[in-house]
């Protein structure tokens, strides 16, 4: 079995198009996702869609709960609550419906566990190894998958107690390899499909291999122009658009 493991897409049909035609050459066989289908993209339906008909196992994210009506959206920045009311006002009443009864992670998969922001809270940040060593209890299995921060890479838990951060792929690669030791927990973030923020514009997924122990980190380059086009047609802020370029 091959989990193809995706997060924070982000209604980036353009970036979710590049990351399948990518996967699909070197194969998987289910595929999960840690949460944000929408919300910052222009694609809210074609990704819905996509997600409903293909993924096996999915978790909601902030950005999933706050364009259905299940969040408040005072928690966010203007930016980003004008496009969850763009997201709200386009998405098809199907599309509603399948956001709003997203469960709410952790969920177990196999060996492993997906979540969107921590075990403890859906939309916690899990960003320094201070903040991750708290959660050591928190754990149900080994190995479990995250998203929310975008940043690929994520979280050792040493059998001292120690934390240590596990990177992603570099800028120069187009994959990184991760061995997983049975002996300790892991924290492994795939990085966002549609909006990376860790300095590389290219959209990030990662592969897990059960019977190896193996976690393939991948990042693709995709038609960040064609992303940015519609999202100015949708005439949502251009900051949007912007920061497909950068990164972050």
């Amino acid at each position: 079995m091959r989990y193809l493991i995706l997060s924070d897409i982000h209604a980036n049909w353009e970036a979710l198009d590049a990351v399948l035609e990518a996967a699909q050459k070197e194969g998987f066989d289910q595929i999960v996702c840690c949460g944000d289908l929408v919300g910052y993209g222009a694609d809210p339906n074609a990704v819905t869609d996509w997600v409903r008909s293909t993924a096996s196992f999915v978790v909601r994210g902030n950005h999933d709960k706050a364009c259905v009506g299940l969040e408040n959206l005072d928690w966010f920045n203007p930016v980003a609550k004008t496009s969850a009311l763009w997201t709200a006002s386009v998405l098809r009443e199907e599309n509603v419906e399948y956001l709003r009864k997203l469960p709410k992670g952790p969920a177990r998969v196999s060996d492993f566990q997906i979540l969107h922001g921590s075990p403890v809270d859906e939309d916690e940040y899990l960003m320094q190894a201070g903040e991750v060593a708290q959660l050591a209890g928190y754990l149900d299995t080994r190995l479990s998958f995250f998203g929310h921060t975008h940043v690929q890479g994520g979280f050792i838990f040493q059998n001292s107690g120690l934390v240590k951060r596990v990177q992603g792929v570099a800028r120069k690669f187009d994959h990184e390899e991760l061995i997983l030791d049975p002996e300790v927990y892991y924290l492994i973030n795939p990085g966002s499909v549609g909006q990376p923020r860790d300095s590389d514009p290219r959209a990030a997924w990662c592969v897990y291999y059960p019977q190896d122990r193996r976690i393939m980190y991948r990042r693709v380059a995709y038609d960040i122009k064609g992303a940015q086009t519609k999202i100015r047609a949708a005439q949502l802020p251009d900051l949007l658009a912007r920061r497909l370029w950068a990164g972050h």
